[in-house]
């Protein structure tokens, strides 16, 4: 039996036109470092009495479709986990273009993410995933990745991909030497170390449906967290 590989894990995502329907084409390969990205049936314990000291077959519980995604920040994947965080941005110019993402929105786009282990073969498709939170640090050195929380509706496996033949955007990573943290144009003084989140609050619509998966995702409050550490430098002044 052929055991999967994590050099030749694969992932394949695409936005959704219908909450919790997986498109037929427009798929985009993406780099990721890590997933967890899972469902989860629980199985609930009898609590009968009377029925002999051998315990009864449990009954299945609510579906839980949820994780992270480890993803590098570069100059053109990012934005697809920016649209996901921020809603479809405000573009501007040709070349460069600019794109402006702005908190706020009041409908996010839902994708479908396939993560697919060629070897076994075993690929994984979960629909109606929304970005929950998008954080990441900052340092002097290192490498630069984020981490996308996803709220997702359900996970379907099957033995071949449902993503079709994705198309992909050229890799250019950022370093942390490419960064610099600044208020008004002008550096913000000796920023050691930095870390950010954005969260939309997400509130998962727990209906009561056959298949024990959620309706939706519905945004909630957003919020911008984070920590700062600043060396305080000492200005002497010479006259």
């Amino acid at each position: 039996m052929a055991r999967a590989h994590g050099a030749r894990a694969q992932m394949a995502l695409a936005f959704e036109t219908v909450y919790g329907t997986a498109p037929a084409s427009g798929y985009r390969t993406v780099p990721f470092a890590s997933t967890t990205l899972g469902s989860e049936q629980p199985l609930i314990a009898s609590e009968l009495l009377g029925q002999g000291r051998d315990p009864l077959a449990p009954i299945k519980d609510a579906v839980t479709a949820d994780g992270d995604v480890v993803v590098p920040i570069d100059v053109e994947n990012f934005g697809l986990w920016l649209k996901a965080a921020f809603g479809q941005p405000t573009t501007t110019g040709t070349t460069p273009k600019t794109h402006t993402f702005q908190s706020g929105n009041w409908t996010l786009p839902s994708m479908s993410i396939e993560t697919a282990m060629p070897e076994v073969p075993r690929y994984a498709m979960y629909t109606g995933c929304v970005c929950d939170q998008l954080s990441w640090q900052m340092a002097r050195s290192g490498l630069l990745p984020a981490t996308a929380r996803l709220v997702a509706q359900g996970e379907n496996v099957a033995a071949t991909t449902a993503a079709g033949t994705p198309t992909s955007l050229a890799l250019q990573r950022f370093g942390h030497f490419n960064g610099a943290i600044t208020r008004n144009g002008s550096p913000l003084g000796n920023v050691i170390s930095a870390e950010i989140t954005y969260s939309n609050g997400l509130d998962r619509i727990e209906t009561i449906r056959s298949d024990g998966r959620i309706e939706g995702a519905d945004l909630g409050m957003a919020a911008l967290t984070g920590r700062v550490e600043v060396r305080f430098p000492a200005r002497i002044a010479f006259t």
